[in-house]
């Protein structure tokens, strides 16, 4: 089972609420750090949440949140959210590396025809094959070397941004990284 969210990332701040609801009441878009859940977020009276600012969420006394309204409905998100969605990403991405790189050295095939790596955007059945006959070989320690030993490959961590963006958007079948 995955782990609750402790902390979320402040996406968008909607101080008057979402604008055609009627309802004033502030509210945050916000982003878990662990299992990238998309929330609403509202604040406690008087709080100013800036985007970006990391909140706590979890269990107990918290802060600057009052309570967890729920998750999140992609098509409710703010464009200004959708902007500050992708950064994240794009930062946990290069920050957690390591835990990205461990989903090309041990991804399995979901069924026989299809592979997990094949999910990715602009990765299909060569590139999969190229980066399981690399892997057995030897390990991958970076995105770099991935790239290096597999020079036409498109850029990994481009495909798992935007792999997280699909999963966090659509209604992807087979969720690789977003719980």
């Amino acid at each position: 089972m995955a782990k609750k969210e402790e902390y979320a990332i402040i996406l968008d701040y909607l101080p008057y609420g979402y604008p055609l609801e009627g309802k004033m009441m502030p509210l945050a878009q916000a982003i878990g750090e662990e299992n990238f859940t998309l929330l609403q977020l509202i604040p406690r009276k008087g709080v100013d949440l800036p985007l970006k600012e990391r909140v706590y969420i979890g269990e107990g006394k918290r802060d600057k949140i009052y309570y967890i309204l729920g998750r999140l409905p992609p098509e409710k998100l703010t464009e200004n959210a959708k902007f500050q969605l992708e950064e994240f990403i794009g930062k946990i991405v290069e920050e957690k590396e390591k835990q990205f790189i461990d989903f090309f050295n041990n991804a399995n095939a979901i069924n026989t025809r299809v592979h997990q790596i094949e999910l990715l955007p602009g990765y299909g059945k060569k590139h999969t094959k190229e980066i399981l006959q690399e892997r057995d070989t030897k390990k991958f320690e970076s995105f770099e070397e991935l790239k290096q030993r597999i020079p036409s490959l498109p850029d990994p961590k481009t495909a798992i941004q935007k792999r997280i963006i699909l999963e966090l958007m659509g209604d992807e079948r087979h969720r690789l990284f977003v719980i």
